[in-house]
């Protein structure tokens, strides 16, 4: 168990806290708060306890440089509005300086600054031990409350950590509860959705949950490389030729393990990557040379809605198809509907596009938990150890 916000008493101390305020930006406006708004809980405790409080975050990639398409001006913006109170944004190139160290002196019981973009500082990235100091420096006991980089060790991820006490917040305690205790002890059927393009940037994900499911799942890009694995043509889809033996050594493995391993039997093709093209369905060893899959068939639709309907723990990373063209987007909703419409069962979506399709469908509160960290997440199912997490005390 880590320590969280609640083992603190907060009277009279500062709190750094680390946030994933990594949000959209089109025309220097936030398009989707949707990490803004998860942040929210623990910044109100940390308020309502008496903390003064100081925000950290990177946004975008600026490449170590200012960048003022990367400010978190629009953060703080938009955290002012969601708070109720003026939420101090402390504009420096340098992220700490001077004037930052003397602003957040000033700050009262209550209080809420905002840093500017870490990453504006190339010392973030490389988890310079100096930065790091700095960060620390401002503050009394260090907030790790972003799920989403704490598989990166940066200054201010984990680093900052070696200067000060690390307890979780809210968001971190969550992903930990959800994803932990989903792995360790789930309720059977376990099932794992994998979708995703390259075989080989999952397989050690796939590897690790063949030892705890009893069944997988498998969409997106990826299947064409298990298609070709199995000797069948592809015509122009994906696939990652990398991984083909590994797709073949994944297949064996869970045969071994009596693990139901699932691929599409028939899938959506067209000609061209472009929504408009003409697409018709084809068995998966049938696919024309001059064709390209994008989505599951409807006979997959079905293969896998019926294996989901009795599960009652699901893990899902990766889309079905190329669900942003709406020509394509059918097989990713199909399989959002089922999970939204499961009983008395744990649907966990793994971060990234598997969170953006529940999003774009409108399916987001049906779901029992949608991690912030698409790579986090994956790294912790596969049972990497996360610098952003380890650096929180133990209770």
């Amino acid at each position: 168990m880590k320590k969280t916000v609640k083992d603190i008493n907060w009277h009279n101390l500062t709190a750094i806290e680390r946030c994933d305020f990594n949000v959209p930006l089109k025309d220097g406006k936030i398009t989707d708060e949707t990490r803004i708004i998860a942040a929210l809980p623990t910044i109100k405790y940390l308020i309502d306890n008496g903390a003064k409080i100081v925000l950290l975050s990177h946004l975008g990639r600026p490449k170590g440089k200012p960048n003022e398409d990367c400010s978190l001006k629009p953060v703080a913006s938009k955290l002012s509005e969601h708070l109720g109170i003026d939420v101090n944004f402390l504009k420096s190139d340098n992220v700490v300086d001077d004037g930052v160290k003397n602003e957040i002196k000033k700050l009262k019981a209550g209080e809420v600054a905002i840093l500017e973009n870490t990453r504006f500082r190339k010392e973030e990235e490389e988890n310079d031990t100096d930065f790091a100091k700095e960060l620390a420096s401002l503050g009394d006991i260090f907030v790790q409350d972003a799920f989403g980089t704490a598989h990166r060790a940066h200054a201010s991820t984990a680093g900052i950590a070696s200067f000060l006490p690390a307890v979780a917040g809210f968001l971190i305690e969550k992903e930990l509860n959800f994803l932990g205790k989903t792995l360790d002890s789930p309720e059977r059927p376990f099932v794992a959705i994998m979708g995703g393009a390259k075989v080989k940037d999952k397989i050690p994900v796939i590897t690790s949950l063949l030892e705890k499911v009893d069944t997988v799942i498998i969409g997106g890009g990826m299947s064409y490389t298990f298609f070709k694995a199995r000797g069948f043509e592809i015509g122009k889809s994906i696939c990652d030729d990398e991984g083909l033996e590994l797709a073949r050594d994944i297949m064996a493995a869970a045969d071994e393990k009596n693990v139901k391993f699932l691929i599409p039997v028939d899938t959506l093709a067209s000609f061209e990557f472009d929504n408009d093209s003409p697409s018709e369905t084809y068995d998966m060893d049938k696919i024309p040379e001059d064709r390209m899959g994008m989505d599951i068939g409807e006979k997959t639709i079905k293969l896998y809605k019926d294996e989901l309907k009795n599960a009652k723990t699901v893990i899902w990373n990766g889309p079905m198809g190329v669900f942003e063209m709406p020509n394509f987007a059918r097989g990713t909703e199909e399989i959002a509907k089922c999970l939204a419409d499961l009983k008395d069962a744990k649907t966990i979506i793994g971060g990234g596009d598997s969170a953006a399709a529940v999003a774009q469908f409108g399916l987001s509160d049906k779901m029992t938990h949608i991690s912030t960290g698409g790579g986090a997440s994956l790294e912790f199912i596969e049972g990497k150890s996360l610098p952003g997490i380890s650096c929180i005390e133990d209770k």
